[in-house]
């Protein structure tokens, strides 16, 4: 039986105690780590583990942590994370990694230099539906996501970029694998005093196009992401961790007009299918928590010392490009006179 790893927990607010839990549930499941600590300065319950109010408290008391999840405000993910890699230990860092990519590059320096794994948050890359159509993929050329929230109190301290459609950005940048050529923005705050809702066309080298709307003033939760390939269409819910795939015939599209209309009228024979020479199909998709998904490949890489799905490189460029997406829509707000 392998030594359990000592893991800790920096911030045990509403994403640092989704963390605690899963941790204690794979703990008491009998994988080889032991929930050690936890930092959190103002804790708001009773824990049965050690509580500390500081990272230096924390190291102070000679736990011999190895791994933690950092769930801390935003802000402050640079200066725990630092502490933490000077002392060894690797670090699952909730997304978005930093408020700057300066602050991002601080960690992945440390992180090399102190040989420690680093992986971040984007927990819906861990998503079933997500890795099902990873396996599908055959150039994707258009994409269209929405994630929408009723608006709740969480995560104020940063915009429904960084928030929300940060997590789509991130599995879009990893399924077209080609660089950004253009952005364009348009976004408002509404209920709080940072963008609330926002509208993001960007444009990739390889002449991908992807359009993504993220809101948390919505009056319905909203988690989907569609995407069309040659001859195919993709439908992903990330809630349901379901994914349909729409194929058509290679070679419909050379058809005559007769042609179509004979395969138009034998699919309306048949209910089950009510586009003409369209295979429409549900992909099987294995249930599974999103969360537990990822810090159980996080753990893996830091038993096995090997890349983690979600590298600190991944994270730098979603947050770079979330960044970028922020000035457009300032700018945007400047042209548009909504600034004043």
């Amino acid at each position: 039986m392998p030594t359990p790893l000592n893991v800790a927990v920096a911030g045990a607010g509403a994403f640092g105690r989704n963390h605690l839990r899963v941790y204690r549930e794979l703990e008491q499941s009998g994988l080889p780590i032991h929930l050690a600590a936890i930092i959190e300065p103002n804790p708001a319950a009773t824990y049965d583990v050690p509580v500390f109010a500081s990272v230096e408290a924390c190291l102070a008391a000679n736990l011999k942590i190895e791994a933690a999840s950092i769930c801390a405000p935003t802000m402050h993910h640079a200066s725990v994370a630092q502490s933490l890699l000077a002392a060894g230990v690797d670090l699952l860092i909730e997304k978005p990694f930093a408020p700057t990519v300066a602050e991002a590059d601080e960690i992945i320096a440390l992180a090399a230099q102190h040989q420690r794994i680093v992986q971040i948050g984007h927990l819906e890359r861990f998503n079933p539906a997500v890795t099902a159509a990873r396996s599908h993929l055959n150039r994707p050329m258009f994409f269209e996501s929405h994630r929408l929230s009723i608006f709740t109190p969480r995560s104020l301290d940063v915009d429904v970029v960084l928030d929300l459609m940060i997590h789509d950005l991130d599995i879009v940048l990893s399924f077209v694998a080609s660089p950004v050529r253009e952005v364009r923005a348009v976004g408002l705050p509404v209920l709080s005093d940072k963008v609330d809702i926002a509208n993001v066309r960007i444009e990739f080298e390889n002449g991908c196009i992807a359009n993504f709307t993220a809101s948390r003033v919505s009056t319905e939760r909203v988690r989907k992401l569609r995407f069309f390939q040659p001859h195919q269409y993709l439908s992903l819910d990330f809630a349901r961790q379901d994914l349909l795939m729409i194929d058509a015939p290679v070679g419909i599209a050379s058809l005559t007009p007769a042609q179509l209309a004979a395969l138009a009228a034998a699919a309306s024979q048949d209910a089950s299918h009510p586009s003409a020479g369209l295979s429409l199909r549900k992909v099987i998709v294995e249930q599974g928590e999103p969360l537990r998904l990822e810090i159980e490949s996080f753990l893996e890489s830091v038993r096995t010392r090997t890349q983690p799905v979600v590298s600190a490189s991944d994270g730098r460029a979603a947050l770079a490009l979330a960044l970028e997406i922020n000035r457009e829509i300032a700018a945007h707000a400047h042209r548009a006179g909504l600034s004043r």
